[in-house]
């Protein structure tokens, strides 16, 4: 509402309370009206500005500090890596020692290293292909090594001697128990029966890989675990000195070996108590 007498021209704003009989009236000059009208759209303009150039500003700050913690996560992830990798070569270090101790050469996966799946090492497909059998002929008049049938564990389990990496618990190494023996050999050494008996199993096991269980009288039984390949099945009789798988490196293992144990009445005994050759 708009007032023309003798001081200028004036808008009023009348404003009415509901319930009230009275009407509250203001009257402001036009030019402060339109000058508090201008005022507010310019106030209004500067805050879109405001808002239209400080907001990517603010994005931009926050996006800073997020990647600023993404690399010193990935700083610690890198410091983490680069310590497992000097482990990882200290182990390939000291596996390649073992391997030229025994005379062979390390076996490594497509990009050069040790294969491995899991946390556990496993055979490269090198590994797991078939292997020839050494065949030793004797003369006609030696004495046969083996006896005929079945009888109890008492050959060494290959041809050579091997490296003995653990053995049975010790009155100096109380803390290193351990059931039978792990004997360090190459990838595809055969692996002959202990003694004369049949095949009580013969599989894959977490633990042992790829294993044979033997029963024999008296209540033996010889275990040979973590072969490249099992050359017997269960239920088979196998004499004494027959090939029964080849060594390897699957199951649990950090390097090529033979796991061999005797046991008797479900309790594992010291294979050197029994075993009389080859060690």
């Amino acid at each position: 509402m708009r007032g023309g007498a003798g001081g200028g021209r004036r808008v009023t704003i009348v404003v009415h309370t509901d319930g009230d009989l009275d009407s509250k009236q203001f009257r402001i000059p036009l030019r402060a009206f339109v000058a508090g009208k201008w005022a507010a759209g310019i106030v209004a303009l500067l805050v879109l500005l405001f808002f239209a150039f400080a907001g990517p500003i603010g994005w931009r700050a926050i996006e800073y500090y997020r990647l600023r913690r993404e690399v010193a996560r990935l700083e610690a992830e890198n410091s983490r890596v680069q310590q497992l990798a000097a482990a990882l070569n200290r182990a390939e270090a000291n596996y390649q020692e073992l391997r030229q101790i025994l005379g062979g050469r390390g076996t490594t996966g497509p990009a050069g290293g040790t294969a491995r799946s899991g946390g556990r090492t496993s055979d490269p497909p090198a590994a797991q292909t078939m292997r020839a059998v050494a065949v030793r002929a004797r003369l006609p008049l030696d004495e046969p090594r083996y006896a005929e049938g079945r009888s109890l564990p008492a050959h060494w389990p290959l041809d050579i001697k091997g490296f003995v990496t653990r053995g049975q618990v010790r009155p100096d190494t109380p803390n290193e128990a351990h059931p039978g023996l792990d004997i360090a050999v190459p990838v595809g050494t055969p692996v002959r029966a202990s003694g004369g008996g049949s095949v009580e199993a013969a599989g894959t096991d977490a633990d042992y890989g790829l294993f044979v269980l033997l029963r024999h009288p008296d209540g033996y039984e010889t275990m040979y675990g973590h072969a490249s390949r099992l050359l017997v099945r269960e239920g088979e009789d196998v004499p004494a000195g027959q090939v029964i798988a080849l060594s390897g490196n699957t199951g649990r293992s950090t390097a090529p070996h033979l796991h061999f144990e005797i046991r008797r009445a479900g309790r594992s005994l010291d294979p050197l108590t029994l075993v009389q050759e080859g060690h």
